[in-house]
């Protein structure tokens, strides 16, 4: 038993009156503490509990992020190349929509945006469908790489994938304790905010409720992030919904002051309104249909996503240019490409380690 974590479960876990909030420090001590699992399973999941019920301060959620860019593996961006968009998902994944993150960062990757997506297996408390799932169904298999390897792919192609069981397996052996504790920790949040990624950067991260948007926009103020979008998203990832208006936060540091505005996009303002595609057994199939841009509802989810999210890389004047630029790189077949650089670049990966074995 660890008497230091003790102290700090003490304070997050006394109760409605008498409980405390760890400071910035204590908060990164702590979690570093849960990762290395210096503290018992029953410390653990206590904890866990305790800052569920307690609701983390923007301090703590400091300080756990200070922890993972300290343990959590991450890839290098050039200092010469376009700041990265790091599009954040839920890696407990999805089972209602149709998820387009990946061709998304495609499509960004197409255009010279560097793009980083980051998550596990299949993982408590929803069991919904990862990101690598996704990925494997485009036929990009990031599992086996290293993070040497995986830098060595996002280098040559503009695309990274941190898979979270390879390279950050600290984070990846506490995904039991959710579904003991039945409840997703405070650490899934973080999930949502943390960029593993060095260099310059655009952090995406989603949401389902506005509490979360408070916490995640007040957060990167706090840690001073150069440039940052929440997206009220599809099943809290950054998705942007087409069945509704989406409520989107744009930060950024402007002469060392945070600056944040408020933009509602409403998709029938620019012809894309309608029923955001059910995630169901054609899913692969349309999926495939879409990266060729062929007709269907989820290629133009992947448009609309793709437009938006060329806008906010800075990569096109209007997002109306950037949905013109999505559909333009998906019909001219350059997506395509993008995909088949990716999968020979991790073939290539591969086969020089076992080449040097």
């Amino acid at each position: 038993m660890s008497n230091v974590f003790r102290d700090l479960l003490k304070k997050v876990g006394s109760g409605t009156h008498t409980s405390k909030h760890l400071s910035r420090e204590e908060s990164a001590l702590a979690t570093r503490m849960l990762l290395e699992q210096t503290a018992t399973p029953a410390q653990i999941g206590a904890f866990m509990i305790a800052q569920r019920i307690k609701r983390p301060s923007i301090p703590e959620l400091a300080g756990m992020l200070d922890c993972y860019d300290q343990m959590g593996g991450r890839l290098r961006v050039s200092s010469k190349a376009h700041p990265a968009m790091v599009l954040n998902t839920p890696y407990d994944g999805r089972q209602r929509h149709a998820p387009v993150t990946p061709l998304t960062a495609l499509i960004l990757a197409s255009a010279g945006v560097p793009a980083i997506l980051h998550g596990g297996d299949r993982m408590p408390t929803k069991m919904g469908l990862p990101l690598v799932d996704i990925w494997q169904s485009l036929g990009l298999t990031w599992q086996s790489l290293s993070l040497a390897q995986t830098q060595q792919v996002f280098d040559s192609t503009q695309v990274g994938f941190i898979y979270i069981p390879q390279h950050f397996a600290e984070a990846h052996q506490l995904v039991p304790y959710r579904e003991q504790i039945g409840k997703r920790p405070t650490l899934a949040t973080v999930e949502l905010m943390w960029s593993p990624c060095q260099g310059r950067q655009h952090v995406v991260s989603g949401f389902v409720h506005p509490p979360t948007e408070d916490r995640t926009q007040e957060t990167y103020q706090l840690r001073h992030t150069y440039e940052f979008t929440t997206v009220k998203g599809l099943e809290g990832s950054c998705d942007l919904p087409r069945s509704r208006t989406a409520i989107i936060g744009m930060g950024s540091l402007q002469d060392g002051e945070s600056v944040f505005e408020r933009l509602l996009l409403h998709p029938r303002d620019y012809g894309f309104e309608g029923a955001d595609p059910d995630l169901n057994e054609e899913f692969a199939q349309a999926l495939e249909s879409s990266i060729h841009g062929e007709p269907g509802e989820l290629t133009r989810s992947v448009i609309w996503n793709g437009g938006f999210y060329l806008w906010r890389a800075g990569r096109v004047p209007t997002i109306a240019e950037g949905i013109q630029r999505a559909q333009t790189l998906l019909e001219t077949g350059q997506v395509v490409a993008k995909r088949e650089q990716v999968r020979d670049a991790i073939a290539t990966a591969l086969n020089h380690h076992l080449s040097t074995v």
